[in-house]
């Protein structure tokens, strides 16, 4: 049996998870006139933004590049070694290159410099070392260096590659807040899933339609109401007038305090017992927008309104049911 006290497995997590807030919080100071211009450069490119890097470093260039190009900064990862046996042909002179390297002096990063400088590529580079080559060969340096990596050792990419990943993401935002990108935007290269279904879908994708619509005149008798909702199944239908204009619903809820009162459910009107001025919607809402008022007001349903006549009722089982809820 091991006598490790397992207590150290908290401790170890702790100064792991400190080490690398602190780092990340250093970098707050190197947000300057230095990433401006790896903004700048970034904006301008015509072509595509190439995220570079070698191990480690290459797994974080790979996320860099997948976050730039879904929040509007087209972008693809180059194997830096791959580059050197035929893939610099993914790189032409109206893109851009982000390398990565803690040390700056990683062979194959630096051996590809010459070749950039030679096709006029402006190069932005992430290092730990503002003197190393890679530093000094580009139009922008971002330093992401680290007081320590938190591995005891001082050997593992810990720290430094957090760092990266961090400064990555600071630039993608930046450049998705100077170009305006939208919801819309975002939702167009997240086409799959629940992501897009929230941003894509609206309320005439999932509502209720035609003869799907629960609806009763203001003068039909409750029995008849009651029949009304049990064959549509929403537990609720509309009250309309007699050019389709509504003037209320009918609930469970209403049910509920109808049967509290003793109504005489075949003697009396739906239009003394409905709800007056309920929530509506317009179909060309997001379908997320809509559940969200569902949820503020903690409703099942809502009615869908065009031109002040019910086009259909959108309820929470439509959404479950397409992914949004």
């Amino acid at each position: 049996m091991s006598d490790h006290d397992p207590s150290a497995y908290r401790r170890s997590a702790l100064r792991t998870v400190q080490i690398e807030a602190d780092a990340v919080a250093a970098l707050a100071q190197r947000i300057d006139t230095h990433f401006e211009q790896a903004c700048e450069l970034l904006l301008a490119t015509r072509g595509r933004v190439i995220v570079t890097g070698m191990g480690k470093s290459g797994h974080i260039a790979r996320k860099i590049a997948a976050t730039l190009a879904s929040t509007g900064t087209p972008a693809h990862f180059v194997h830096p070694g791959e580059a050197s046996h035929g893939d610099m042909g993914m790189i032409t002179p109206q893109d851009s290159v982000i390398a990565l390297s803690n040390s700056g002096k990683v062979p194959e990063v630096v051996s590809l410099l010459p070749l950039l400088k030679r096709l006029g590529t402006p190069i932005i580079s992430m290092t730990g070392d503002p003197d190393s080559p890679l530093a000094q060969a580009s139009d922008a340096h971002l330093n992401t260096g680290v007081a320590t990596e938190a591995c005891p050792l001082d050997l593992a990419p810990t720290s430094s590659t957090t760092t990266a990943l961090v400064m990555g993401d600071a630039l993608a935002i930046a450049l998705l807040e100077a170009r305006g990108f939208t919801a819309e935007d975002f939702a167009f290269s997240h086409p799959g899933g629940t992501l897009g279904k929230k941003l894509l879908l609206k309320v005439e994708d999932v509502m209720r339609s035609g003869e799907q619509v629960p609806r009763v005149a203001l003068d039909t008798q409750l029995a008849q109401a009651l029949l009304e909702i049990s064959n549509k199944g929403l537990g609720m239908t509309t009250v309309v007038d007699a050019g389709g204009a509504l003037e209320g619903i009918f609930t469970d809820g209403d049910l509920r305090r109808a049967i509290e009162a003793r109504v005489d459910i075949n003697n009396t009107t739906i239009g003394h017992l409905m709800t007056k001025g309920p929530k509506t919607v317009g179909p060309g809402m997001l379908a997320a927008e809509a559940l969200r008022i569902m949820e503020e007001n903690r409703i099942s349903a809502l009615v869908v309104l065009q031109a002040g006549s019910v086009a259909g009722v959108l309820h929470l089982k439509d959404l479950l049911q397409a992914g949004i809820a």
